[in-house]
């Protein structure tokens, strides 16, 4: 659907009135007028570590702000997805090297050898290389439905999915080394649904569209599938599925997995928007698989992000609109007990990584 016809008419919030302009959905940004208690979180209850966080700095200047930043709210230290190999992630270890107790850096994987018989080699040598160089994990893994590829680069192993033999070396590889894989199955449901005037998601469902039509592409189903194989098959190795493993809709299949396989961890990034409208239903899935989940963020650097995260997480705060998060509905609190904040925070990533 095209952005210009992408719109809330009016009349679906209020009486229709005569002359009345529609609303583009995407500038819906509504200010609460309920009287309830609003709490600014500025530091987090105890100490976090960030486990999902990217290469955001474009300089040594910004790597040095972030870690200010990261002080004054509590964090102790970010895992970087860079998903680089070769010279690139060479060169991100000496900018980060001032501060290496403040980050783990995680590479990538070098597809670049893909349908070519040395696929396997030229990806376990330079996973090896890699780890030798600092690496301590891997990721972002993904497949969004045509193959497996890595966050921010641009070679994808078209047709080879998360379980495909190709990939078993590249597991086993990483459970000799002791680095867990970070691992992004598929987008959130919304995604997948038409966009139409029953998507709830349509805001965000929009500018993640998947295209169902393209040859190949796998859904959601088969992608979620395709994952539990790999982690079935590989049970020395660590799997961090993030964003929930992008079953926010359905988290009976994230407790199902994660009920089924005690190498399987989840993070929390990038999915406050979709969970913030079920405070009651997450605080009960928190505290259940509370050594399962990790704290994540990817959402950039900025001091109001991470506060946006501790107030869901640690208040009891409702009704709360957060505009970024790229939802039309509020947001409220999920009033975690201390026991499974600390969990998540930071003893879950520690037991991981020892």
């Amino acid at each position: 659907m095209k952005r210009t016809t992408l719109f809330l008419i009016a009349s679906l919030l209020v009486p229709f009135a005569y002359g009345q302009e529609p609303i583009l959905l995407e500038e819906y940004t509504p200010k609460s007028i309920y009287k309830i208690p609003v709490t600014k979180v500025e530091k987090a209850k105890y100490p976090v570590i960030d486990a999902h966080s990217h290469d955001y700095p474009t300089s040594r200047e910004d790597v040095a702000q972030w870690v200010k930043t990261m002080d004054s709210k509590g964090i102790e230290k970010t895992v970087i997805l860079t998903g680089y190999t070769g010279a690139s992630f060479d060169s991100i270890v000496e900018v980060y090297a001032p501060y290496k107790d403040r980050f783990d850096l995680w590479c990538g994987l070098d597809l670049s050898d893909y349908g070519k018989p040395t696929f396997v080699e030229t990806a376990v040598n330079e996973l090896i290389r890699c780890h030798a160089k600092g690496a301590k994990g891997v990721g972002e893994v993904t497949d969004k439905g045509l193959g497996v590829y890595v966050a921010f680069q641009t070679n994808m192993a078209k047709g080879v999915h998360l379980n495909d033999p190709l990939m078993s070396p590249i597991y086993e590889t990483c459970a000799k080394l002791g680095m867990p894989l970070n691992i992004h199955v598929a987008e959130p449901y919304w995604m997948y649904l038409p966009d139409d005037k029953y998507n709830d998601g349509l805001m965000n469902g929009r500018v993640w569209k998947i295209d169902k039509s393209i040859p190949g592409m796998q859904t959601h189903e088969q992608l979620i599938a395709q994952f539990e194989e790999a982690v079935k098959n590989h049970p020395n190795t660590l799997f961090v599925a993030c964003h929930f493993i992008n079953c926010s809709y359905d988290l009976s299949i994230t407790g199902g997995l994660l009920d089924k396989y005690p190498n399987l961890y989840v993070d929390i990034s990038a999915r406050f928007g979709e969970t913030g409208s079920i405070p009651r239903y997450m605080k009960k899935f928190y505290t259940r698989y509370a050594d399962r989940i990790l704290y994540g963020t990817d959402n950039g650097m900025s001091a109001e992000m991470y506060e946006v995260t501790f107030r869901i997480l640690e208040t009891d705060d409702e009704h709360f609109y957060i505009p970024n998060f790229q939802y039309h509905w509020n947001l409220s609190g999920f009033d975690l007990p201390d026991e499974v904040l600390r969990k998540v925070y930071r003893e879950n990533f520690l037991r991981i990584m020892k």
